[in-house]
């Protein structure tokens, strides 16, 4: 089943294309992970669903509707889309940012209700922040910050999160742990989960279904074990890659590459 499907989308800015005439589908219940080199297309995938920004052509389908049938706040109300290195405001706690979640749910009169405030509990504890939600964001580390804003998109209530880079900045450890918290999200309560990441080995750790981008074009989709070939890293990243399987042999892990001169031009 389909969380999100791209027919024929092409995206660009002024006359540069980025995307070219992509048909994508990506499953429902999953996590799926969009891995490509800088510039090919993957921020702008994520941004074009989350109707940031507008394609040149092409249609949309979220659960099955076409997104330029709907408002902005009922997409809203389907998919929380945290961008990359968002922004907070100097002295907002965990609370007071988780809260803005609940944005598309309220009228225009009236402050948070019972059940947004039980949502925004809910969101704080699901992952790890509890004991400080009255913790002012600023005063995070890098991986507690990153589960506050990841707190943030749960609040939204939406059965569909994209994220665009999440774990960028933080060290490995911090890495390990916003995943480890979008996995649980995934198993435990069968949130579709559609990112980018640039790191390729916790790409194919942590992704059901891997989405391998190159010049706007689809180089690969599927499982990361049959995907995630010597030839088709040669083509996504203009590498050779020596690959192995993971002890649990679940998952390939590239353990060395050389740059391959010219092909990461081509």
């Amino acid at each position: 089943m389909e969380a999100i499907r791209v027919s024929n989308l092409s995206v660009g800015y002024e006359d540069n294309l980025i995307i070219d005439q992509m048909d994508l589908s990506i499953p429902k219940g999953e996590i799926s992970i969009i891995v490509g080199a800088n510039g090919c297309g993957k921020s702008t995938l994520l941004k074009s669903i989350a109707r940031v920004i507008k394609p040149k052509s092409g249609e949309i389908f979220v659960n099955g509707r076409n997104i330029k049938n709907q408002k902005e706040k009922h997409i809203a109300t389907q998919i929380a889309f945290l961008p990359q290195s968002p922004v907070c405001p100097s002295g907002m706690t965990v609370k007071e940012l988780v809260s803005y979640g609940r944005f598309p749910h309220q009228k225009m009169i009236g402050g948070l209700k019972a059940h947004d405030k039980e949502i925004i509990n809910w969101a704080i504890e699901e992952t790890g922040l509890k004991e400080f939600a009255d913790r002012e964001i600023e005063n995070l580390s890098g991986g507690q910050r990153q589960r506050a804003w990841i707190a943030m998109t749960l609040a939204q209530e939406t059965d569909i999160i994209m994220l665009d880079e999440p774990t960028t900045y933080l060290d490995i450890s911090y890495q390990l742990e916003v995943l480890q918290v979008l996995e649980k999200l995934n198993k435990e309560k069968n949130i579709t989960v559609v990112m980018v990441l640039h790191e390729l080995n916790n790409a194919c750790r942590f992704a059901s279904n891997i989405i391998g981008l190159r010049k706007g074009k689809i180089v690969c989709s599927g499982v990361p074990k049959e995907v995630i070939t010597k030839e088709n890293l040669r083509k996504i990243y203009g590498i050779d890659a020596r690959l192995q399987l993971s002890d649990n042999k679940n998952y390939p892990i590239c353990v060395d590459y050389e740059l391959i001169r010219g092909e990461n031009e081509k």
